[in-house]
């Protein structure tokens, strides 16, 4: 099966996202490995090999297979006035048919963190979700403790929904995390009360 490509960039204020590519490499790694005590305790286990090159390769194939068969959009975040990468941001697990919706995943490096990075990215992410691929609904799930997760997403429009035992295994243990979501047409908490 031929697979097509699918050019995916987005601009921000301040950012580029777009996928990434083989020679992002280098920086990624560095970012990762600089900001390991930061992202460990809300991050499934590394593997051992996790900021190895062959692993990268795999993630760049990943990202161009889900893009073109729409099941994902991963995407780099790089700050435009240098051109360094911040952090990541993907739109995972796109389900089409009656659902239309998709999940939201995102990590930034520690010496970018509370800048509003996070905000920029979520947002331009959501915008697209809705205009360009016609999604109905995104949702994103963090851990209960972790409040600059909750308070970005809330910033960023998501209400929180409830909560979802063992959810995912972070660092090591399954746990629950708390469910957000933001609608294309969010209608909740609204009502017709007092309209004539």
């Amino acid at each position: 099966m031929l697979l097509t490509r699918r050019r995916v960039r987005i601009e921000t204020e301040r950012m580029t996202l777009r996928p990434p590519i083989h020679a992002d490499f280098r920086e990624w790694a560095e970012l990762r490995s600089a900001s390991a005590d930061f992202l460990i305790p809300w991050e499934p286990v590394w593997a051992s090999s996790h900021l190895s090159r062959k692993s990268f390769t795999n993630r760049v194939y990943w990202a161009q297979r889900s893009i073109s068969n729409d099941s994902a959009v991963p995407l780099f975040m790089f700050r435009r006035e240098d051109y360094r990468l911040v952090g990541a941001i993907t739109l995972d697990n796109i389900r089409r048919g009656p659902a239309q919706a998709g999940t939201l995943g995102y990590w930034v490096g520690q010496p970018f963190a509370r800048q509003g990075f996070m905000a920029e990215a979520i947002e331009a992410v959501v915008h697209h979700a809705f205009t360009r691929l016609d999604l109905s609904r995104i949702e994103a799930a963090c851990l209960p403790e972790n409040v600059a997760s909750r308070g970005v997403l809330e910033k960023s429009g998501f209400k929180y929904e409830g909560v979802a035992q063992s959810y995912l295994q972070i660092n090591g243990r399954w746990r629950t995390h708390v469910l957000y979501a933001s609608l294309r047409h969010d209608r909740r908490g609204r009502t017709l009360a007092g309209q004539v």
